[in-house]
């Protein structure tokens, strides 16, 4: 597609900080950021609403319309990337517990994953972007000029969940090891589903983080996007 040569694909495990790089990388780009997990939980919050039943094949049926009828929008302000529904501001809502609960049984429907891989493209369209996202550089956007695989050790990811969610336990072994065997399980489980299973694209830049801080890591992100368009200009 016409627009793959100026979007940046960042995939990789959980924790090895795929968001805030891509939104920080977009930043420093002047491009746009675009969070494909927000469709996905927009999906969810709208199950939640219409008080859908998953596991009943009518009801999928009824999100997918409700998805594919629905007016989503995303937009930073301030550093904050914030998810607009029919208008209404849902980023606070669409991360709550609920939706975070269902969000995974949603998005293992692949007739719905199509509706929200167009609604993706219909964000970026011509505009430069960067987008994080499971197989966004193999699925989404296949011709993307720049795939990037993000990789951090087991242990790293493990302190940077714990950092974020539980400040000040980050050297607490019995937490570590907690948080470490959650994300060991996320893992397997992400690259043995049968919908949109974790796997880097077979061009994409491996970048392991786990000795890189977060200044280092979006830079070298930022240098790969422009070394790759002046030898494309």
């Amino acid at each position: 597609m016409a627009s793959g040569s100026r979007i940046i694909a960042i995939d990789g495990p959980a924790g090895t900080g795929k968001s805030t790089t891509a939104r920080e990388v977009a930043s420093r780009l002047g491009w746009r950021y675009v969070d494909s997990g927000a469709f996905y939980r927009v999906a969810a919050l709208l199950a939640l609403r219409h008080d859908l039943d998953l596991t009943v094949p009518a009801d999928r049926g009824r999100l997918r319309e409700a998805l594919e009828a629905a007016d989503v929008g995303q937009e930073v302000v301030g550093g904050t990337s914030h998810v607009r529904l029919e208008g209404e501001d849902v980023t606070v809502e669409i991360r709550t517990p609920a939706v975070t609960a269902i969000v995974s049984r949603v998005a293992d429907d692949p007739d719905l994953r199509e509706i929200v891989n167009v609604g993706l493209r219909g964000q970026v369209g011509k505009e430069p972007a960067v987008i994080d996202g499971r197989d966004i550089g193999t699925v989404v956007f296949p011709d993307a000029f720049l795939k990037v695989f993000l990789l951090a050790s087991l242990e790293e990811r493990a302190r940077r969940r714990v950092a974020e969610a539980e400040p000040g336990r980050e050297d607490d072994p019995t937490v570590l090891a907690s948080y470490a065997q959650s994300l060991a399980e996320r893992d397997r489980r992400d690259r043995e589903r049968s919908v949109a299973p974790l796997r880097p694209a077979d061009d994409a830049l491996y970048l392991d983080t786990s000795g890189l801080d977060f200044d280092t890591q979006v830079a070298r992100v930022v240098r790969a996007a422009r070394e790759r368009l002046r030898m494309d200009a």
